[in-house]
């Protein structure tokens, strides 16, 4: 029997998350011993989407390499000796704490060879990065290519770039584009396309070593290794490896919040925990009696939005925050590890005669029924249910069991969506747990009715939560969309989240069992066009109308429903 493509990717998905979870619990592997050259092939046989030309030999692919690169530490070319560990105290260490621009993890260069990441947010961030690595190692065997001829001496192209990347020669307005023609042949790539990657890493300079040095580090490695001289090895702690699984930082993190809510004398009132940005909310609360009497009173909450995320508008971003703080507004600050924040708002002490139009007041005000709003910021894959799970569970204090009165979860977030384009609406009725038997359907409070007439381009139905937005590929998403499953988009925490709604609300009765649950996404991308994926870029402004769009209905209903 012949296998369709899709189904070979769901092999090659299965085979990967297999071999990961294999290695993890062995140890260590070296990217090019037989456990790497796995991990490789299976990786290439899946070929996914935000990898775009990962599986074209001739052509290193840089879009793909700048998402990566933003979400791994500053350095990590450099380093042939890659060690995950779990929270063990290089954070209290002289070492330089280094945080990728596009994700919350603290990393630590030890030496001019080595890495440290730190992982706090499970078994779904040990994949995410192990997935990245792997993409970088088969880059650089492209890159080493090129800077090989045949009789394995180094090409004049590759010399020039060294000289450019460790700093005997600066690129300047006279050598540019002499640099980027070296470059583009390193690469594979035209002329104009290396120069629009240049241009990429440089608008994040600070938080990587540029495109330059990224391409150079990459082939080092690669030449060195392919030599004998040096062997790279990716490892893991055994704290690490005791601790995964355990929902050590989700206790932590949880208990920190219900300490809170105690000190605040706001455990026995209405609590409504929404899973959003930590912006949104406090701009549609109080951006518009913030700036009351100024020239910007008289805009939409998504005007104000727009103008309080431009980094020229700090002291008006600041002039909210302090109006916040008189009314209600309480900062959680992570201290846990799970880089989770959160804010709670006490409602008992809005101004609700100062507050914009455009929210809902609610008939009951005072200060015993007035809803608490405790507002998580997004969690990881798999880290969402050990942080939801947690969550909602009682409050235990000195032998005291104080159940939380949970009236309402409401999770928004971005996804990919695979029947419309960036900005678009999702709005599921079931998560799809990929590679598993586990499926959730829900009723969910948000219909697609409640977005009529606001222009925007509403998708309803079932959403897959898949095993890692760096492992899907059009063949598998072309089947969860086209198939009798009938998807509308993919994200990776709705099935988690539900699983612990499901065993908190219908199993351990901790919370009511007619908990209402609120599930709305926008797309941050469409994975099936080529050119729209993560790796294509930021969502920019496109995002901010459906995220207010969508932080508006839910205060609304959760004030009105009361």
């Amino acid at each position: 029997m012949i296998r369709t493509r899709a189904q070979e990717s769901r092999a090659a998905i299965e085979k990967l998350y297999v071999m990961m979870r294999h290695l993890f619990n062995r140890g260590f592997y070296k990217p090019f011993g037989v456990s790497g050259e796995a991990l490789r092939s299976a990786l290439l046989s899946l070929r996914p989407e935000i990898y775009g030309s990962i599986a074209d030999e001739e052509k290193v692919e840089l879009n793909g390499l700048a998402y990566v690169i933003e979400r791994l530490p500053k350095g990590i070319e450099e380093c042939r000796f890659i060690k995950l560990t779990s929270e063990e105290g290089y954070a209290d260490s002289h070492f330089e704490t280094i945080i990728p621009s596009k994700r919350r993890r603290r990393c630590f260069r030890i030496d001019k060879e080595t890495m440290y990441i730190e992982v706090t947010r499970g078994r779904s961030e040990i994949y995410d990065i192990l997935t990245h690595l792997t993409f970088l190692f088969i880059e650089a065997e492209k890159i080493r290519k090129y800077a090989l001829d045949e009789k394995g001496q180094v090409t004049r192209q590759w010399e020039k770039l060294e000289e450019i990347a460790t700093g005997d020669v600066t690129v300047n307005a006279e050598n540019r584009e002499k640099a980027l023609a070296y470059l583009s042949g390193m690469v594979g790539r035209p002329f104009q396309e290396t120069q629009d990657a240049l241009g990429r890493f440089e608008e994040t300079a600070d938080d990587h070593n540029g495109l330059f040095r990224v391409i150079y580090g990459l082939g080092k490695q690669a030449i060195e290794e392919a030599k004998g001289l040096k062997l790279r090895q990716v490892s893991f702690t055994p704290t690490l490896r005791e601790r995964i699984g355990h929902h050590l930082y989700g206790s932590r993190w949880a208990q920190h919040i219900k300490y809170t809510l105690q000190d605040n004398n706001l455990l026995d009132r209405p609590i409504h925990i929404i899973s959003a940005n930590l912006h949104s909310v406090m701009n549609c609360l109080y951006a518009t009696p913030a700036l009351k009497g100024t020239g910007d009173a008289h805009k939409s909450i998504q005007e104000l939005a727009l103008m309080l995320s431009k980094s020229s508008s700090k002291s008006k971003q600041a002039k909210v925050s302090d109006y916040g703080l008189d009314h209600g507004f309480i900062p959680v600050p992570d201290q846990s590890g799970t880089n989770i924040g959160v804010q709670i708002f006490d409602c008992a002490q809005l101004r609700w005669e100062d507050m914009s139009a455009e929210i809902q007041q609610p008939s009951l005000k005072k200060s015993e029924k007035a809803p608490v709003l405790l507002i998580m910021d997004y969690a990881f894959g798999e880290q969402a249910f050990e942080t939801m799970d947690e969550l909602l569970k009682p409050f235990k204090d000195e032998g005291k069991v104080v159940p939380l009165d949970i009236r309402s979860v409401n999770i928004m977030g971005k996804a990919g969506i695979l029947t419309g384009g960036k900005g678009d609406i999702m709005i599921p009725n079931a998560h799809v747990f990929e590679g598993t038997a586990d499926n959730y359907p829900f009723e969910n409070a948000l219909s697609k009715e409640d977005f009529d007439g606001e222009g925007l381009d509403v998708y309803a139905g079932p959403m897959i939560s898949v095993l890692g937005t760096s492992l899907q590929n059009k063949d598998v998403l072309s089947y969860f969309r086209h198939s009798s499953w009938k998807a509308i988009g993919l994200e990776m925490e709705g099935a988690h989240y539900q699983k612990a709604i499901q065993a908190a609300s219908k199993i351990r009765g901790t919370i009511a069992s007619d908990v209402v649950l609120r599930y709305a996404y926008y797309a941050s991308d469409n994975p099936l066009h080529t050119g729209s994926t993560l790796a294509s870029g930021p969502l920019g402004e496109i995002g901010v109308r459906p995220t207010y769009l969508i932080t508006l209905k839910m205060l609304n209903k959760i004030f009105t429903e009361v």
